[in-house]
């Protein structure tokens, strides 16, 4: 099959520039001197992640039990589960941990509670807020080392160690800036470490990872493990960040134009909310991009000011009136939301169709 013939919308991943993708962040992870467990929630693919791990990956990392039940049938048998706790998902952790190596990750005595409750000796990461704002212990307080103790001390559940993901890396627009937030969740992390040794307290893993962040990182010193997602595919943010640029982004949306009405200054395409998410990424919240439209896609080149500017569930609305039967590359702004709206995608080598892989998108 030909690019040409794919039925749309439909994902393509571009062969080339994802096994580019993961050689170099397999060599950067070396290089930094720290273990690699991707983050697969970007993906959701199994080929890909057996080429992550073929290339040195240590374990992988998911956001959901679906994603690690998944991926253990598949033969993945280290696994984070990079989400806190969900009390009431316990017996399915405990069945998939009795099967392989599971980590689960707590910020909270209660959810401590209701691993000791179980009875099962769980490998529990403690998450912690590195400067995003969003879950995890804050470790400069007594609460952060009251639940690191009761991990530490339990008779039940084993200490992995402590984990974070410093979001905010995706809000620095330069190399500089997201330099500066990777040193601090690597300086915030190395020294909360040392606050715990201090206390008695080991600490065997410190795991943290953003792809905007292993891309400006100067180093990891006291850091053990990395953990990226997005560098996989890449996406219009991440390019806009200056993680990457276009020629590495390895996941489009090909749609087709379906209405261009006489006189109308825009068109409609066959990839809306349900293809591309209603993520504004890097766009002005008053003139909202929902993806860009490649002009050349082997240049890595743009139309310049053509977008997709509004979307419904099916629905795209380009701002330019594009010929009815057209077939156009979009770059989704957010390749982890895109992806999830996919059950399988077209894998492609320059044109030509090379494979079909399923995204194991379930929840």
């Amino acid at each position: 099959m030909h690019l040409d013939e794919i039925p749309t919308p439909a994902l393509i991943l571009d062969i080339d520039r994802l096994e580019s993708n993961l050689s170099r962040m397999a060599d950067r992870a070396r290089e930094l001197g720290v273990a690699l467990r991707p983050h697969i929630k970007t993906h959701k693919c199994i080929e890909i992640a057996e080429r992550q791990r073929a290339l040195g990956a240590k374990g992988i990392t998911v956001s959901t039990l679906y994603e690690a039940r998944v991926f253990s049938d598949h033969g993945f048998d280290d696994i984070t589960w990079a989400f806190p706790l969900i009390h009431s998902r316990i017996d399915e952790a405990k069945k998939l941990a009795e099967q392989i190596r599971l980590g689960v990750t707590v910020d909270s005595p209660e959810a401590v509670d209701v691993l000791e409750r179980s009875g099962y000796p769980f490998r529990v990461w403690l998450k912690v807020d590195s400067g995003a704002g969003r879950a995890g212990v804050d470790p400069t307080t007594e609460h952060a080392l009251t639940v690191a103790r009761r991990l530490a001390n339990s008779k039940i559940v084993v200490f992995e160690g402590i984990l974070t993901h410093a979001g905010h890396t995706y809000k620095a627009t330069t190399q500089e800036a997201r330099a500066a937030v990777a040193e601090t969740e690597r300086r915030v992390m190395a020294e909360f470490a040392e606050r715990l040794r201090a206390e008695d307290i080991p600490v065997p893993g410190v795991s943290v990872g953003s792809t905007p962040g292993m891309t400006a990182v100067e180093h990891l010193d006291g850091v053990t493990e990395a953990r990226p997602g997005n560098y996989a595919l890449y996406d219009y943010l991440q390019a806009t960040l200056g993680s990457c640029t276009l020629k590495d982004c390895a996941a489009t949306v090909l749609t087709s134009v379906i209405s261009s009405q006489p006189g109308a200054s825009h068109s409609i395409v066959d990839a809306g909310a349900l293809s591309l998410s209603k993520d504004i990424g890097p766009s002005d919240p008053r003139s909202p991009t929902l993806g860009v439209i490649f002009e050349d896609y082997s240049a890595g080149t743009l139309t310049a000011a053509t977008k997709i500017g509004y979307v419904s569930q099916e629905h795209g609305k380009v701002n330019a009136p594009l010929p009815v039967g057209a077939r156009v590359r979009v770059l989704p702004n957010h390749a982890c939301l895109t992806v999830a709206h996919f059950q399988q995608a077209y894998v492609v080598r320059g044109g030509d169709v090379v494979d079909t892989w399923k995204v194991w998108s379930g929840r």
